[in-house]
């Protein structure tokens, strides 16, 4: 039974501090200079407050779920500035309405492994687990207070909780937080549409800690943030469709990804539909990335998988600023097959199409002798690939791309 279910049905009261509101003004985030895709619904004005009291270093997740009961539909929870919460329980906060979750203090999981490892809440896609979900409809999370995921005492451990569990959210702004030491990945946006991050602070390098990935989400703005992460900086997972990414600073990542799609074997993966625009990349493996397993079967750097289909289509990278990169713009559809021969014999079942990369600069690493990499399974398996304004070199002045079945316009290929 969850916890929140439990206050409602034994009408436990702690204390939380609620005050009615008069005259106010919805909470809303301005989306520029990329439009989304779809208009985002406004929220609607919240009439009461909810201040969240402090258990002093002891688990304040049932003054946290107290206050959220007494506020949801219409009212503000407020976690005080300067104060420091302790959250130890898994928290379902699946359905709310109508409420904003405003952090001005600081939020710390603990660092109970064997706890979160069983209650975590599961996802069932890449073995990804949260420690807490959030969604339902017309939700804000904002205030300028932190999150911090402990990430340094999960080490070697697996499964591993993903910091913020964005899960079945339908309209809400996500803005002005800091996000640091997260286990896993920083957000799983899953089942969500109409929601709107901006202005966020994110950092940690324990192992897989993506910025982002969405998964079977529409309609979704990542935007105006600095992210200092050890792997993707955003990750377009299966089912992300009508994705605007736009302003962000990235440093230490894996570059903005689509995928990897084609991993599992009777699998329909699709993206489409995807807009990243205004991006610094500094000192990552990549800067653009579109990557798909092959038809057969992989393996490498721990995965393992192939023989899944879809398509990548309507895909654009434009204004891109690269720094100390590997690879500026990696295109691959035989993702962790090194064997070409073994590719071009399995090609990928997930097409690439309709992709625009434009108005590329900067330098690579120099790790590589190309400034790119660009790898079809077969000719038929790309098709509208356009590179222009591609003006990257290598510390030695080359600007070359390694092509295999694929040589697009206004770039050489080495």
């Amino acid at each position: 039974m969850h916890l929140l279910h439990l206050l409602a049905t034994s009408g436990l009261a702690l204390g939380a501090t609620v005050t009615q509101l008069t005259g106010q003004v919805a909470f809303d985030i301005a989306v520029g200079p990329k439009p989304p895709f779809k208009p985002i619904p406004p929220s609607t004005p919240r009439t009461k407050e909810c201040v969240v009291k402090s258990g002093g270093g002891g688990d304040d997740t049932p003054h946290i779920m107290e206050a959220v009961k007494a506020c949801n539909g219409g009212g503000k929870v407020v976690f005080t500035r300067g104060v420091k919460y302790t959250v130890g329980t898994a928290m379902d906060l699946s359905k709310l309405e109508h409420v904003d979750l405003v952090i001005n203090g600081q939020i710390t999981f603990t660092n109970d492994v064997a706890y979160w490892q069983k209650h975590g809440f599961k996802h069932n896609f890449q073995d990804a687990m949260t420690f807490f979900q959030l969604g339902g409809v017309d939700v804000n999370v904002y205030g300028g207070g932190t999150l911090d995921g402990n990430g340094g005492v999960w080490k070697g451990k697996s499964p591993r909780p993903i910091l913020f569990g964005t899960i079945g959210l339908k309209g809400g702004r996500i803005s002005d937080l800091t996000l640091r030491n997260s286990p896993q990945w920083f957000h799983l946006v899953k089942d969500s549409q109409d929601v709107v991050y901006s202005d966020l602070r994110i950092s940690g390098h324990n192992g897989n800690t993506d910025g982002w990935d969405t998964y079977n989400s529409r309609n979704i703005v990542i935007q105006n943030s600095n992210i200092d992460n050890g792997d993707d900086c955003v990750s377009f997972k299966p089912g992300s469709i009508d994705i605007l990414v736009q302003g962000l600073v990235c440093s230490g990542s894996h570059g903005i990804s689509v995928g990897s799609l084609g991993q599992y074997r009777g699998k329909t993966d699709i993206v489409e539909n995807i807009m990243v625009y205004n991006v610094s990349m500094a000192n990552a493996s990549n800067g653009a990335r579109i990557k798909t397993w092959s038809g057969g079967h992989s393996a490498g750097g721990g995965l393992e998988g192939g023989g899944g289909s879809g398509r990548v289509a309507n895909v654009t990278y434009e204004n891109m600023r690269v720094s100390k990169v590997d690879s500026a713009i990696e295109i691959t559809q035989c993702y962790m097959e090194k064997d070409m021969a073994k590719c071009k014999a399995n090609p990928s079942k997930v097409t690439i199409s309709n992709i625009l990369m434009q108005g590329f600069s900067g330098t690579t690493s120099g790790k590589k002798n190309t400034v790119g990499s660009l790898t079809c399974a077969s000719a038929a398996g790309c098709k509208n690939i356009v590179l222009k304004d591609i003006n990257v070199r290598a510390p030695g002045g080359s600007k070359a791309f390694s092509c295999n079945n694929i040589h697009p316009s206004g770039v050489s290929c080495a």
